[in-house]
């Protein structure tokens, strides 16, 4: 190996954490631990902050014991960031790698953090710095380009499941409109996933709302109208981002204040405002059963979906795995960037395989829902089911007297 392939390393997490982004920070560790083209690996407190402050920790050499609980707990061990680097910015950041000899670069977050990487390896190669930078996939939205799935979303989708499921039999106990707002900006993945809630006829979700798919107010109300007339309840599972017919969000329209971060990313999440709003809608322009008052009521899962500490086997396996592919890629002097993205292996049950795509083609555009997963605007498609039921997992067995008749 070269000198010019030898040298320390800087890892991040960036964006919104997950349940399994640290998996793959303890990958990376465990997989440098292996090779001797890493002399040090340095862990950048909140990410590309960290890194113009020089905030690092030598993690390289942490004990075992120590790097599995790290493993097993959720959210970024590392601390997370919204910065999106400019010129000047990623001038620090270049400063602060010649300071500290640091020759790769891996950086773990979504499409916004990917877009981070790129930007960071595209101006090293205009100052000619020797930087190999190295994006590891994470996103609960599952909307990165190329990659098949990502790590973080199997986990989350297992959430949004387990949390309709449960909220599905409360709604059967105490019968209503019950609407659910789960995150999902520009793709509806998350949202997607409550389908698998549905064990017996009738189960909700009964109405699934996805940005893919524009909603209008009329749409919605017919929709519920016709759903509680028929089974005298309903429950909704609705994306953060779904859109109005004139591809305004939403949370948009009904909201002229909504913050955005560095990103340009309005803040969506932390706030019941979308539910209360179409609950409102619902109790104002729908009638009455019987000339009883509707009983509608609204939640929003926030950011619970993405660190509360329950986990996907296949997930948190996989996250861990695209940190070790990584770093092997590093070692390979032919190999100067890219993002580790996942594939299923055609014909198999379930079975992936690992490559590495260039960083441009993962970058800031998002990748949305096939057409075929939507059906009628309202609903989601059994083709979903089977896709997304393998990153999800089994889920509690329950029970009706239904099976009785």
């Amino acid at each position: 190996m070269s000198e010019k392939r030898k040298g320390n390393a800087v890892i991040g997490q960036s964006g919104g954490p997950t349940m399994v982004i640290n998996q793959s920070l303890v990958g990376v560790i465990q997989e440098v631990q292996k090779h001797s083209h890493i002399d040090r690996l340095l862990g950048a407190r909140h990410g590309v902050r960290g890194i113009i402050n020089e905030d690092f920790l030598d993690i390289k050499n942490i004990p075992a014991e120590l790097a599995e609980r790290i493993a097993l707990t959720p959210s970024a061990a590392l601390g997370s960031t919204r910065d999106k680097p400019d010129h000047a910015y990623c001038e620090r950041i270049f400063k602060s790698f010649e300071k500290n000899d640091v020759r790769f670069f891996f950086y773990i977050g979504g499409n916004d953090s990917c877009d981070t990487a790129r930007i960071v390896h595209d101006m090293a190669r205009e100052a000619k710095y020797d930087l190999n930078v190295f994006h590891i996939p994470k996103t609960i939205d599952n909307d990165l380009r190329v990659h098949d799935h990502t790590p973080g979303y199997g986990s989350a989708a297992r959430f949004v499941a387990m949390a309709m499921i449960g909220d599905d039999y409360d709604n059967k106990s105490l019968p209503g409109v019950k609407i659910d707002v789960i995150m999902g900006r520009n793709a509806g993945f998350l949202t997607a996933a409550s389908v698998l809630a549905r064990k017996y006829e009738n189960d909700g979700p009964h109405l699934i709302y996805v940005p893919e798919a524009p909603l209008s107010l009329e749409k919605f109300l017919g929709d519920v109208d016709r759903v509680y007339s028929k089974i005298g309840r309903c429950l909704i599972a609705v994306s953060e981002g779904v859109s109005a017919p004139d591809g305004k969000s939403w949370a948009e329209k009904m909201s002229e204040h909504l913050e955005k971060d560095a990103h340009g990313n309005l803040q969506l999440s932390g706030t019941g405002a979308l539910g209360d709003f179409f609950a409102e809608q619902i109790k104002s322009k729908l009638p009455n059963p019987g000339g009883k008052k509707l009983r509608v009521r609204a939640d929003t899962f926030g950011y619970l979906q993405r660190s509360f500490p329950m986990t996907s086997e296949v997930d948190a396996r996989e996250a861990r795995l695209v940190g070790q592919i990584a770093v092997k890629y590093s070692a390979d002097p032919a190999v100067t960037e890219g993002s580790i993205a996942m594939r299923r292996v055609p014909g198999s049950d379930y079975k992936i395989e690992t490559f590495l795509t260039p960083l441009s083609t993962v970058a800031r555009e998002t990748k949305h829902l096939d057409p075929s997963f939507i059906v009628n605007g309202n609903d989601i498609s059994d083709a979903f089911k089977a896709y997304v039921r393998p990153l999800v997992g089994p889920l509690p067995t329950v029970g009706s007297f239904a099976e009785m008749k």
